[in-house]
């Protein structure tokens, strides 16, 4: 019988603040030669100004694992809920139900 040994196992820990997490409902990408840098906004009906919840920065190298987890994890989640619609579908005004923005 061969013996295999477990992968190094990793010890997370989170904090009640940050366990309780962000709600974010646009995520804002951008990027250098050197870093992904990914804002969290909650952007709320009927509000001139929204503030970033949360930034991740990510090296390349994480973000493209990033995003293949994602695309992984959504394929799983709409083979067990159904297909996610796309919001091309889906026509929501850019001032998402607040005041018009005017120069």
């Amino acid at each position: 019988m061969e013996n295999i040994e477990n992968p190094a196992q990793i010890n997370i820990e989170i904090s009640e603040e940050v366990s309780e997490g962000q709600y974010a409902n646009l995520a804002i990408i951008t990027h250098s030669h050197a870093e992904f840098v990914i804002d969290f906004v909650n952007v709320m009906p009927g509000t001139p100004k929204s503030k970033v919840k949360s930034r991740i920065i990510l090296t390349p190298f994480h973000a493209k694992r990033f995003m293949k987890a994602m695309v992984d994890n959504v394929k799983k989640f709409e083979t067990a809920n159904g297909t996610i619609q796309d919001m091309e579908a889906v026509e929501i005004p850019f001032n998402f139900g607040g005041p018009t923005a005017q120069a």
